[in-house]
């Protein structure tokens, strides 16, 4: 049995360490950069309690080594940037675990360290197809520090190469993109705030929102998110101090503490900001016709609300490693656990999606962040967050 991996981001190596002990499978993922080279990861992110349960479940060893680099999660406060709270919620009343806070360069490295052996670096592919002596098969044409090399006669190809995934264009072309009409930008800054920042926090003013959170090595992760027409990018004028610093001072009034720090930081560092569109793409699982597996952000872009993109990219790991394995146990082809794992995320990468983008209402155009935020609190939304965070379904496995 064959299996190569495209990318070793959060799924792809997941899966790497999970599979290369198997007996009687060879796996091989490939990764564009090389080992230590972590420069597009520059920022930092949450990983959801869902993500963690599902590791915990699966890789107990590797989620104690993310936990070990990490800040646990524990609740999520909004504000408005004057300093009424207006949302204030410990995750251990709809979560059964914590969430993490990490530096995406830190992540990679944990989960790299751990599936040492399997990943070869400094693979640029030049080619993926069918192969032409093996239905159902693919073959992969790639250079490996500038060395030209084939892999062929691959049972099972599985792409975690990310939102812009050269595997799933190559077969089923370009997803169809849903902007939501929201520009993002992210920093990361050593931590000078004296305290001011710490757990999960968000700030409004207007439709314009500000997120940051503490991450270990003594940093801060900062976005910002403000209302664009859904069709353009992000316009120039908006990249500037003077506009950054409009958005999100209060009319009238004087920001807080911590939204003054934000603030000024921010524009003390507008030529560091990473600038992107909120958006999310058709979401694909498998191809019908070719043993092909997409996870993470190549199967489903989602909006970054609810801190989701390498939360689900975890939970869709977790799944395929229980369904591979048991699919290796049991003998059954890989286009069953191509069908299988169709099967068991569709209906919960929907809803996740689905979710995050309906709670990006009070960033839109002329949203009430007031009146959107206290619905939140609601048993609606608590209900559907609780759904979120607990129900984490695993072939084979108790929770």
């Amino acid at each position: 049995m064959k299996i190569a991996i495209i990318g070793a981001g959060v799924a792809g190596c997941i899966l790497a360490r999970s599979l290369a002990d198997i007996p009687g499978v060879e796996t091989v993922c490939l990764e564009r950069v090389l080992q230590d080279d972590h420069s597009e990861s520059g920022t930092g992110l949450n990983i959801g309690p869902n993500a963690v349960k599902a590791l915990r479940l699966t890789e107990p060893a590797l989620a104690d080594a993310i936990a070990a680099a990490s800040f646990a999660w524990k609740k999520w406060r909004v504000s408005l940037t004057d300093g009424t709270v207006l949302f204030d919620l410990p995750l251990d009343q709809v979560a059964d675990c914590d969430g993490v806070r990490i530096r995406w360069s830190e992540l990679y490295s944990v989960l790299r360290r751990e599936a040492a052996g399997v990943i070869q670096y400094g693979c640029e592919i030049q080619a993926i197809a069918r192969d032409p002596d093996a239905a159902g098969k693919t073959t992969v044409q790639y250079t490996h520090h500038g060395e030209p090399r084939v892999l062929d006669d691959i049972d099972l190809l599985i792409a975690a190469d990310g939102r812009y995934s050269q595997t799933r264009e190559t077969f089923s072309g370009t997803p169809p993109v849903r902007q939501l009409g929201v520009s993002i930008f992210r920093l990361l800054v050593p931590d000078t705030s004296a305290g001011l920042i710490d757990d999960y926090e968000q700030w409004f003013n207007g439709p314009n929102r500000l997120l940051s959170f503490r991450v270990p090595s003594a940093h801060i992760y900062i976005a910002g998110t403000f209302p664009i027409p859904a069709d353009e990018s992000v316009p120039d004028a908006c990249k500037t101090a003077d506009f950054l610093r409009a958005a999100y001072t209060p009319e009238g009034g004087l920001p807080s503490d911590q939204a003054t720090w934000l603030i000024d930081t921010v524009c003390a560092n507008t030529d560091a900001l990473h600038w992107a569109r909120m958006q999310e793409s058709d979401m694909r699982f498998a191809e019908p016709d070719v043993q092909v597996m997409y996870l993470g952000d190549a199967a489903h872009g989602m909006v970054p609300t609810l801190g989701q993109g390498a939360t689900q990219a975890i939970e869709d790991a977790c799944c395929a490693v229980h369904l591979l394995r048991a699919g290796m146990a049991a003998g059954t082809p890989p286009r069953d656990w191509l069908d299988q794992l169709d099967a068991a995320r569709r209906d919960r990468v929907r809803f996740t999606m689905q979710l995050s983008f309906d709670a990006s209402d009070t960033m839109l155009a002329g949203a009430d962040p007031v009146a959107g935020t206290l619905k939140k609190t609601g048993p609606e939304f608590i209900g559907d967050l609780t759904r979120l965070y607990r129900d984490v379904v695993l072939p084979g496995v108790s929770a």
